[in-house]
């Protein structure tokens, strides 16, 4: 097959890899969307040390299963695998589990190809009426999904009645955002500093986009970002009593207030990924509509994905997300 291989720091070649062969329990999926994400473009640049070249990168995708008892199933991809056995996965919080694994990290190639293969329990089907490009998000938004409904339960005052700050306006930004609002948040502000940016989400219903250092107060805010600086600005904006959902995995240290939160008795929760019942949520939330047209991504051919990549490093992409299609 066809795949965009990440060789070596900020270079990805479109090329000739083997084409991966499904185990008992598992489909091959002929895909048909895979998304850009945040973690990808870390890989990229060399930042991430659990992503050694050369790899296929990417785990956004969804695609039609080939062959197999599922063939011809429109699908989307849950690409966290676990265990099921241990005590997290049984507490319905399997995205702890210690045996947890990723498409996109060795050994599991990931969706940047024409082929990928899963566990069939990881596939969600898609209706007939849902563009692959939509399906494709469900991984994306259900991390927001999972971190709004973790702050939803932590926070002392309803959603309803909420003030809202996500800051950071690529995907992940927009999906938290967009299930801020489908928990029935509507005073919901995004926070990105490119203008460029600005300009799209402005034309996204549901939330405000603003320039940073605009926002002074939050009773709950989501950090889809996770630099020092994000941090920062994160436990400033949140008031006494309220609620910092760290998404991001910018970078790993530095920018949080602590005696502020000591004092304040502010809220800090991390959140990774989703559980598997988040993921089929979300997937259930783009079918319905309820997370809106999902119209903000920018569609490219996998074979130029390079330079996507670079063009999103630079700052000239204005979409919160790149499609890649094979």
């Amino acid at each position: 097959m066809k795949a965009l291989v990440y060789d070596a720091v900020e270079k990805l070649v479109y090329r000739y890899m083997p084409d991966p062969v499904p185990a008992l329990g598992q489909s091959l999926i002929k895909i048909a969307a895979s998304g850009i994400c945040g973690s990808d473009m870390h890989a990229y640049l060399g930042h991430d040390e659990r992503r050694p070249a050369p790899l296929i990168l990417g785990h956004e995708a969804a695609g039609t299963v080939i062959g197999g008892a599922l063939d011809g199933k429109r699908v989307t991809i849950n690409p966290l695998t676990t265990c099921g056995t241990c005590a997290a996965c049984k507490a319905g919080r399997d995205n702890l589990c210690g045996d947890r694994m990723i498409i996109s990290m060795p050994p599991r190639e990931g969706a940047f190809g024409e082929f990928v293969i899963m566990a069939d329990r990881n596939l969600v089907e898609v209706p007939d009426h849902v563009p692959f490009e939509k399906a494709a998000l469900a991984e994306p938004l259900a991390c927001g999904w999972h971190a709004v409904r973790l702050g939803a339960a932590a926070l002392d005052t309803p959603l309803t009645q909420a003030r809202c700050v996500v800051i950071g306006g690529g995907a992940i930004g927009v999906g938290a955002a967009l299930c801020l609002r489908a928990f029935g948040a509507s005073d919901i502000k995004v926070v990105e500093p490119n203008a460029l940016r600005r300009e799209t989400l402005d034309g996204i219903d549901g939330f405000t986009a603003v320039a940073p250092g605009t926002v002074t107060q939050a009773d709950l805010v989501i950090d889809g970002v996770g630099y020092a600086a994000t941090r920062a600005d994160a436990s400033a904006i949140v008031r006494p009593g309220g609620v910092i959902m760290h998404i991001g995995l910018g970078e790993g240290t530095g920018g949080l207030d602590i005696r502020r939160m000591t004092l304040q008795e502010i809220t800090f929760i991390g959140t990774y990924t989703y559980t598997a019942q988040d993921f089929r949520d979300t997937a259930a939330a783009i079918f319905d509509g309820r997370l809106g047209a999902l119209d903000w991504t920018e569609e490219r051919h996998l074979s130029d994905g390079q330079q996507a990549f670079a063009d999103i490093r630079a700052g000239r992409v204005a979409a919160p997300k790149i499609i890649l299609r094979p």
